[in-house]
């Protein structure tokens, strides 16, 4: 009786989805982004733990590490008590200050630049394109040439030495870059809507604020977010043109770190940074995507 030849085993078919292979170049993007990361959040890191720690602990010299008991007590006398030149209040005086120098500049330099772009697009007159130019001209010429003659201007309006001559100064500098900004954006609008509006008889400020303004919220906010941050951090033109009674929260952050007098207190240097810079990153976390909107909604288009 003859055997039976043995039957070949079957071949085995791999099942599941294929493990994917991650490309060369995404490592490449992920290890540079990662290395960015840790190059902006590394010194945020030290200043969190530095401001956290008491005076012996810092003597140790281990910047890196975390406190070993942590204080608050360096973000109180940052805030309340820490000596800015001749007065020792702290930076609670400096904030007020910012805040009274920040809001009115923003408002005014973004609603004027808005009119402005406005205008531009849709309301053309002779020697518009003259004075688009001379905006667009003025944005790129240093704040330090024209420190001189605002000294002598503002002088001469006896404004020198107070808020109000820093809110000027703010809304005059902000207005070519936000005016290039909403010229560009209303210039992206459908021009149909102007023209609808125009035949149904609205007038120039009708238009503005019942068509155009409710449709520019995007550029809104980046106008408001760049104005706010610029404003804040600013040093050159609080430290020149508000006096020493007004100077903003930036000015008061530099004599407290630059104090000579007594023990150099690191802790409440690092906690006054932080509290002058919770402002500006605030408003970026809470709007950051509108940010992002508005320049993909055309606040780079030309």
């Amino acid at each position: 009786m003859t055997a039976l030849p043995a039957t070949a085993p079957s071949a085995v078919v791999p099942s599941g989805p294929r493990p994917k292979r991650v490309a060369a170049s995404r490592i490449v993007l992920y290890g540079i982004l990662l290395v960015a990361a840790l190059y902006y959040l590394l010194p945020l890191y030290v200043m969190v733990t530095t401001s956290l720690k008491g005076l012996p602990e810092i003597r140790l010299g281990n910047i890196f590490a975390p406190p070993l008991e942590v204080t608050f007590e360096p973000w109180v006398k940052a805030w309340t008590s820490a000596c800015t030149g001749l007065t020792c209040k702290g930076l609670s005086p400096g904030f007020w200050n910012s805040v009274k120098i920040t809001i009115p500049s923003t408002v005014l330099s973004v609603l004027i630049a808005a009119v402005n772009g406005y205008a531009l697009v849709n309301w053309r007159f002779r020697g518009s394109e003259f004075f688009f130019t001379a905006l667009i001209f003025g944005s790129f010429i240093p704040y330090q040439v024209m420190v001189y003659p605002l000294v002598l201007v503002t002088a001469s309006l006896g404004i020198f030495g107070t808020l109000q001559a820093v809110i000027l100064i703010h809304t005059i500098f902000g207005m070519p870059i936000l005016t290039l900004l909403f010229r560009n954006y209303f210039a992206s609008l459908p021009p149909e809507l102007f023209k609808a509006a125009r035949v149904d008889g609205a007038g120039f400020w009708r238009i503005f604020f019942q068509i155009m303004l409710p449709m520019s919220l995007p550029i809104l906010a980046v106008a408001i977010i760049l104005q706010v941050t610029g404003i804040w951090n600013d040093f050159l033109f609080g430290v020149i043109f508000a006096g020493t009674q007004n100077y903003p929260m930036t000015v008061q952050l530099n004599n407290i770190v630059n104090s000579t007098q007594g023990v150099r207190e690191y802790n409440v240097n690092m906690a006054a940074t932080i509290l002058t810079g919770l402002v500006p990153l605030a408003v970026y976390f809470v709007s950051g995507r509108l940010f992002v909107r508005g320049i993909a909604a055309g606040a780079v288009k030309g």
